[in-house]
């Protein structure tokens, strides 16, 4: 990965393009060094991640670590001057907290549930 931060998510995933497609877009207009890729694409191989894991939650590669969930989110809106706020909101301890409480428990395994759905679906 060539890119300071890198994101990778799943574009066939309606909650996920439609979150990540905003700030990709936010990101080209700002000329923000982040690089968006679609695990449904080539660019997985660069992930040394399988398809399945990476369509569990979100991953942030950022200064060469990977990072998932909340703690991913956190530093994708650190690198975007609109979303910084909401970085340091989210990264209060009792919020940070809840937040990856609600992610982890609720939020990534009902998205992931309903990617499954949709590939069976799609079979």
């Amino acid at each position: 990965m060539t890119d300071k931060t890198s994101v990778l998510y799943n574009a066939q995933c309606p909650v996920c393009n439609f979150e990540i497609s905003h700030y990709a877009t936010y990101a080209a207009q700002n000329a923000l060094p982040i690089r968006f890729d679609d695990l449904n694409s080539d660019a997985l191989a660069q992930w040394d991640l399988t398809a399945d894991a990476a369509a569990r939650r979100l991953y942030v590669a950022h200064d060469g670590e990977l990072t998932s969930g909340i703690p991913a989110f956190i530093i994708l809106w650190n690198q975007m001057p609109r979303y910084r706020w909401l970085a340091r909101v989210v990264n209060l301890p009792g919020i940070h907290w809840i937040a990856s409480l609600a992610y982890d428990r609720v939020l990534a395994p009902l998205i992931y549930r309903w990617h499954l759905r949709r590939q069976r679906a799609a079979a």
